[in-house]
């Protein structure tokens, strides 16, 4: 498995960037994908997620919600993070994850948790200036 997140920088606050996940090595379409992002010294958190195959369900933390939209595109084996609106609380390095488990069963109740994802990239650094 093969996370290479991509499209982190600096933005203004009110700015917007778009980060991008790509995938490999195990069926992208099968699998929910997430967001999350961290700073020094602090946990992991959630950002956003997105379900299998179709991505009709999403979900979002609320500090990002009206915000943030996550997007799947399954014939790249890519997800992205369009975000808009940035505030200086949004810099952090932001890591793309795959879930655990194959499908939706536990998605829906499980999408926002670090523990259900099992793979992760390097991140992409995204800093806000005020």
């Amino acid at each position: 498995v093969q996370l290479v997140e991509s499209g982190g920088g600096l933005a203004h606050s009110g700015g917007s960037l778009r980060l991008s996940c790509a995938a490999s090595g195990f069926s992208f379409n099968w699998y929910g994908m997430g967001w999350f992002r961290q700073n020094p010294g602090k946990e992991r958190e959630a950002v956003a997620a997105i379900n299998f195959w179709s991505g009709a369900a999403t979900m979002y933390v609320d500090s990002v919600k009206g915000r943030f939209t996550v997007s799947r595109d399954n014939a790249k084996s890519t997800v992205y993070l369009q975000m808009n609106s940035l505030k200086p609380e949004d810099a952090a390095r932001y890591y793309c994850e795959k879930f655990r488990q194959r499908g939706g069963t536990n998605w829906s109740s499980r999408a926002l948790y670090t523990e259900d994802y099992d793979y992760w990239g390097q991140g992409t650094q995204v800093t806000v200036s005020s």
